[in-house]
């Protein structure tokens, strides 16, 4: 019997599959359509029918959806309340009084998950240092409960002002809401985000509690259709943090799914950047609509600890830093009242998609751009979908007539409008981070993203690009990377000099404690567990914190050394002589998966056969290059192509253009030297 591992991501346009066979490191991929009424039809489908896997086979099942992030998104959210403090109800709508743009009066950001009318308020107060001043008024909790039953509440957020510094009064109204509210998903802030600022305690609590019914119904519906099949085990669902959680954990950590997939091409970029030797790499995941960076620096993602769906409410969950933009294959090209060119963020998505799907739409988009350049053929997927070049002429020419252009120059000014809009946004997650985009490799990977990878590196003077084997399921693949992993954090506000170093190895081991009980919980066995230690410090009177990694026992001297050499490469400046406070203690708890061994391919000195020839426009102002087109499933380990060049697959396409190298290495990744960089 087959011992495969099978991955699959779920996007809003297509489900794509990876299947790896942990004997021969073989693969298999495959994509089908999206359901979006209901998700797991797709899933199963293509699992069964698409990738003919017999779960029966199945030894690893991981999963990244979409559920969590649309759902919010959509506001498509179950009957919910908050319990707050008296005084308190309305502090996820007073926010922190911002706007995502400070100077549109006009402009009002969303209202909360939860409203008004759903926010209730009881007497209970903790001081700063959890003292109790006034026990849960529990005669006004149970009246709360008996509205919220009335109500037929699916979900109740508790949130306490203080509840970090001692969570009793949250406690206990929980057990209330339990007792009185059978079957209800309930959330407590001092159970999600055990940490000071009410407004992103609040925020976090609520959004999980608004996606638990969602996300408890959905994985338990998955985990009974794929053990119906024949499959054994546990569905692991990949989360924001970059690594997986069991059902169980899923359902009360609801909010983590949220950005699921987005985190999941973050590591597959990182895990390919390792294999080819670059510990440094800048992932550029293009799809249909948008663009994802991200980066990893010395084999390790970048995260961020506050990240939001929608403006103005934190999730504040550890999470692998991606920033998106309006960037894919579906932007639309538009002049503004000055005359200015634009790409995006508006997109013509999957339907009508771009104006040669030939469904309705005449708008430019960077696809219609790409086919006009002949960077692009006339079919996807295999044949799958035809592209009709005519439409994306006209859709470009009638572009090209409003800018004064004829129609080759109009879809290069678009495609540098694309890049040039990407190569920005690596500048904010890299440069503006204190990183040198020349130290890195780039990984470029979605349906589109090798179709500019080339282009955005040179505009960097990143001098490597690395084109996966599968760059449309590179997704999909991440999902098969990960660990299972636990987040766990405790408050901790003092200063250095003020700090006891035998109550803080008293903290962590404490939370190491409850970090082993949970990977206990989940099957890991001892000989696959990992925990790691960190502590979150800043200079004093600072309001952002920076982590440091510490060991046991705790040394606070050299964490202290570490955080002024990470403020300097973060924000260019250090203060050696400045206080320094501890604002955090973090423990990373780790169920290490056995990762997969990817297959080798012996290196051929067979020269590779262009299966045609076309004409095909690049960057600058020259002529048509006739340009070899290369069947890349036909391209064996070990060759070596000089650009111009282009590679076509069932998932993506792959440009080499003039003055770089493409080589294909023993993983079958395809490797692009800028040969002029340095010149």
């Amino acid at each position: 019997m087959a011992k495969l591992r099978v991955a699959v991501d779920v996007g809003g346009t297509f489900t794509d599959i990876c299947v790896m066979n942990e004997e021969t490191g073989a693969m298999e991929i495959a994509k089908v359509p999206s359901t979006p009424k209901d998700p797991i039809e797709a899933i199963i489908s293509g699992v069964r029918d698409a990738a003919g896997v017999d779960l029966r086979d199945v030894v690893l099942f991981s999963h990244g959806t979409t559920v969590a992030t649309n759902a919010l998104i959509t506001r498509k959210l179950p009957s919910a309340a908050m319990v707050a403090t008296r005084g308190f109800r309305d502090i996820i709508e007073i926010r922190r009084g911002t706007k995502s743009d400070l100077w549109d009066a006009y402009k009002d950001v969303a209202p909360p998950y939860i409203r008004r009318r759903d926010r209730f308020e009881v007497a209970e107060r903790i001081d700063f240092e959890g003292n109790v001043l006034e026990g849960l008024d529990e005669t006004e909790a149970r009246r709360i409960a008996g509205i919220l039953r009335k109500r037929a509440v699916e979900a109740v957020a508790v949130c306490f002002i203080n509840s970090y510094a001692n969570p009793a009064n949250e406690l206990r109204m929980k057990a209330i809401l339990e007792e009185e509210l059978p079957g209800v998903a309930i959330s407590t802030s001092s159970e999600i985000l055990p940490e000071i600022f009410e407004h992103e305690r609040f925020s976090t609590t609520v959004a999980n509690a608004v996606l638990s019914p969602i996300i408890g119904g959905y994985v338990r519906r998955l985990q009974s259709r794929l053990n119906e099949g024949g499959y054994e085990g546990d569905v692991l669902l990949f989360h924001s943090g970059g690594g997986v959680m069991t059902p169980q954990a899923a359902e009360k950590l609801a909010v983590r799914l949220a950005s699921s997939g987005i985190a999941a091409g973050a590591i597959a970029s990182r895990w390919i950047g390792v294999l080819c030797g670059y510990p440094n790499a800048i992932g550029l995941d293009m799809g249909g609509t948008s663009t994802d960076i991200s980066l990893s620096y010395q084999g390790v993602e970048r995260t961020t600890k506050e990240w939001l769906v929608e403006y103005g409410y934190p999730i504040c969950f550890p999470s692998i830093e991606v920033l998106t933009i309006g960037a894919g294959g579906g932007s639309l090209a538009w002049i503004d009242p000055a005359g200015a060119l634009h790409n995006g963020p508006q997109s013509a998505g999957a339907d009508p998609g771009p104006a040669c799907y030939q469904r309705g739409n005449e708008q430019a988009t960077n696809t219609d751009a790409n086919v006009v350049l002949g960077r692009l053929g006339e079919s996807l997927i295999g044949g799958a979908m035809l592209l009709d070049r005519a439409a994306a002429e006209r859709s470009v020419a009638d572009l090209g007539a409003q800018l004064g252009m004829d129609t080759i120059a109009a879809a290069r000014a678009v495609i540098r409008v694309a890049n040039a809009n990407m190569a920005d946004a690596v500048r904010l997650i890299a440069i503006r981070r204190g990183y040198d985009p020349r130290e890195f490799a780039l990984v470029a990977f979605g349906g589109a993203g090798a179709l500019h990878g080339a282009d955005v590196a040179r505009e960097l003077s990143i001098p490597t690009v690395l084109v996966p084997p599968n760059p449309g399921i590179t997704a999909a693949l991440g999902c098969l990377l990960v660990d299972v992993k636990h987040d766990l954090s405790e408050m901790y506000l003092a200063t250095v000099a003020d700090a006891d170093p035998v109550k803080i190895e008293q903290e962590f081991v404490r939370l190491e404690a409850e970090a082993q009980t949970l990977l206990a919980d989940e099957g890991v066995p001892p000989e696959q567990r990992e925990v790691e230690r960190s502590i979150d410090m800043r200079y004093l009177g600072q309001w952002r914190s920076l982590g440091v990694a510490v060991g046991s026992p705790v040394d606070v001297e050299a964490a202290v050394a570490r955080f002024h050499a990470e403020h300097e490469r973060e924000y260019s400046y250090r203060r050696d002589g400045a206080a320094i406070e501890i604002y955090r203690l973090n423990v990373k708890a780790l169920g290490v998966t056995p990762k997969p061994e990817f297959q080798k391919h012996a290196k051929t000195g067979v020269a590779p056969v262009p299966r045609t020839t076309r004409p095909a426009w690049f960057d600058g102002d020259g002529p048509a290059l006739d340009t070899p087109v290369f069947d890349r499933s036909t391209i064996a380990a070990g060759s070596v192509i000089h650009g111009p060049a282009i590679f076509e697959q069932l998932d993506s396409t792959v440009v080499v253009p003039p003055g770089w190298r493409a080589e294909v290495d023993e993983w079958l990744n395809i490797r692009m030297h800028d040969e002029e960089a340095g010149k």
